[in-house]
């Protein structure tokens, strides 16, 4: 509850001049907008530990591109057992294989940059901070090392000597050459806009959605001042017996010469929920996951929840698993030597499975194409010579 107090008199400051525009000018203030840092450290903080949209945003993106099963394949064979199979389903003595891709992920999604460290001679895989990490540019422009910096101490990653120790990888960029754009960056608008609307909210709400209203001292002789002992005693005693949730619904005992007014807002001012939703449907726009699979209402988009989760997995959640695992393939398999292909089985995504149904019928069906060409269709490898049935 929140009163307001207004004394005239001994103790007030001279009054002075101004012109007539004074108030307007206020009121409207310097027209400069106040926003967060776009920093990651910040960015990540107000963008994800403190605002649900994109917390659950990056968690469900994350997790579900996490969740993916993925093959291993070469132009001849899929590949059941490999070192490098065993390498990404046991990247580290602390994480499994779904651990190690939701931070690798979520890093992306909070800086737009992925950083992975190789261990020995293909032994171990880390995720590193992305706000951790810095790029050392070469004469040329192309990165010649990596510092990763913690609590004053660096260690340098050197990328030209032998096997390149990480991996790098970042959204596209279109105003920086060496580090990605990411979601939260471009969401962080309607993030600002969205965590100061849940503050005033919350602003409204303790105070019971409303300014309690003014307390009126009309003294003897109609003198309207209060003495400083009187003033401090009445805000000592409304803060004390009134005001939190203890105090609710308790009734005020006024003494002579005080007049209770109540105050409210327009129906007008409480229209913050719908500010914002609007800015929860740009949170999630700018992560890619539709607004209707976080519950935000007003989206109409999708016919169904079932479209909606499609069309999250095959917009979203497949290009960003198709660019990182072919990335780590193409390192992995020049450091080990074996030209390889890590991606995502199309064919286990139970999201997807109505589709890929109709795309293998199609391509059954296609009898102008041979074995070959209908294995390349659907992403398998080629059948050996003597298998092939033209």
């Amino acid at each position: 509850m929140v009163m307001q107090f207004f004394r005239r008199g001994a103790g007030a400051p001279p009054e002075q001049k101004a012109s007539a525009t004074g108030p307007a000018i206020a009121y409207h203030g310097s027209g400069r907008v106040a926003w967060s840092p776009r920093d990651t450290v910040t960015l990540t903080k107000t963008g994800f530990s403190s605002n649900p949209v994109g917390f659950r945003s990056v968690k469900l993106i994350a997790e579900a591109a996490a969740a993916l099963p993925l093959v291993l394949q070469d132009r001849e064979r899929r590949y059941d057992v490999h070192p490098l199979l065993a390498l990404i389903g046991r990247p580290n003595p602390a994480q499994g294989q779904a651990e190690l891709f939701e931070a690798l992920y979520g890093q992306i999604l909070l800086s737009g940059n992925g950083y992975v460290e190789l261990v020995g001679a293909l032994e171990e895989l880390h995720v590193l901070r992305s706000d951790r990490m810095s790029v050392v540019p070469g004469k040329d422009g192309w990165p010649i090392a990596y510092e990763y910096a913690v609590g004053g101490r660096k260690h340098r990653f050197d990328m030209t000597q032998g096997a390149a120790p990480i991996c790098h990888l970042k959204s596209f960029h279109p105003q920086d050459d060496h580090y990605g754009l990411s979601p939260l960056q471009a969401a962080a608008t309607a993030i600002d806009v969205h965590n100061a609307a849940s503050r005033w909210s919350k602003g409204l709400l303790d105070n019971a959605a409303r300014p309690s209203g003014a307390i009126v001292y009309q003294g003897a002789d109609a003198q309207a001042t209060m003495s400083n002992d009187q003033y401090d005693r009445l805000v000592f005693e409304l803060e004390a017996n009134h005001q939190g949730a203890r105090n609710a619904g308790r009734p005020m005992l006024l003494e002579g010469g005080l007049d209770w007014k109540p105050m409210g807002f327009s129906p007008s001012d409480m229209e913050f929920q719908k500010t914002k939703e609007a800015a929860a449907r740009e949170i999630a726009t700018a992560f890619g996951v539709p607004p209707m699979l976080l519950g935000i209402p007003g989206d109409a988009t999708y016919a169904n929840y079932q479209e909606a989760n499609r069309a999250f997995y095959r917009l979203t959640v497949l290009p960003l698993v198709t660019r990182v695992t072919a990335g780590l393939s193409d390192w992995l398999s020049r450091i080990a030597g074996d030209e390889v292909q890590l991606k995502p089985d199309m064919d286990q995504v139970s999201a997807l499975a109505v589709e890929r149904d109709q795309q293998w019928s199609r391509v059954a069906k296609a009898d102008f194409l041979t074995q070959a060409e209908k294995r390349a269709l659907l992403g398998l490898p080629a059948l050996p010579e003597d298998q092939v049935d033209d």
